[in-house]
């Protein structure tokens, strides 16, 4: 059978990882999706290997080095990719969205610390709010959280999974703030690129997260406040 045919569209992969290029190709989600992808030659990652520093540099790397019409997939190195027509629905995700994620908030409240909560000490958001369907689980294709409905507008995305344009966000002088390393980055630049006007929104792509999150992380309480401090909260 031939190879398919793609249009002239570039989608990087930006990541990082504490592993070798080849322990994350062998090991990790993210790699071993790559390589079930691979004949999708719109695909290129931009993986910083052997990674000591925060994810907002190495996205940011990644965005100044790309073309100003390639799509820009800012992941992390613990999810599978399940879909097969991953690039297919990026594209479509951002013919409506600039921004584009699995999952969101249509709302933010003051103080929020979390796309999915309001308040940590509180259950998480309601239902009428949530947006997208993110899978779980140590293999591809885990078990399904489904939030709610997809292809809405959102204020704020989960950044396991954040796609744009780069063009996008480069004219608008959209980056991720190196002030935070792992955690509130997502959340921050959810709300620069709202500043900007940009459209946030939910798509469907096929996604399983090795990883649920943690409030108890001392680096996540400490940016919590890093974060509230720098928006006046």
């Amino acid at each position: 059978m031939s190879k398919q045919a793609y249009p002239e569209q570039r989608v990087l992969i930006a990541s990082a990882t504490r592993k070798t290029q080849d322990e994350f190709m062998r090991e990790s989600a993210l790699g071993q999706s790559l390589l079930r992808l691979n004949e999708d030659r719109r695909i290129k990652g931009v993986i910083a290997f052997e990674n000591r520093f925060g994810l907002p540099a190495v996205y940011n790397t990644a965005l100044a080095a790309a073309a100003p019409d390639d799509i820009v997939v800012f992941i992390h190195d613990d999810v599978w990719l399940d879909d097969h027509h991953f690039c297919d629905h990026l594209i479509q995700g951002l013919a409506h969205f600039d921004i584009v994620g699995v999952a969101g908030n249509r709302r933010r409240l003051p103080g929020q610390p979390s796309w999915l909560y309001t308040d940590i000490r509180q259950p998480r958001e309601t239902e009428a709010f949530v947006s997208g369907a993110v899978a779980h689980g140590a293999k591809a294709c885990g078990e399904i959280t489904w939030f709610g409905p997809l292809g809405v507008e959102c204020e704020l995305l989960d950044g396991v999974l954040l796609a744009a344009k780069a063009s996008r966000l480069l004219e608008s002088g959209v980056m991720f703030d190196t002030r935070f390393d792992f955690h509130f980055y997502d959340l921050d630049f959810c709300r620069s690129a709202r500043q900007k006007h940009l459209r946030l929104g939910t798509w469907p792509i096929a996604i399983t997260h090795q990883s649920d999150g943690s409030f108890a992380d001392p680096r996540w309480q400490a940016g919590l406040r890093t974060y509230l401090d720098k928006w006046g909260e």
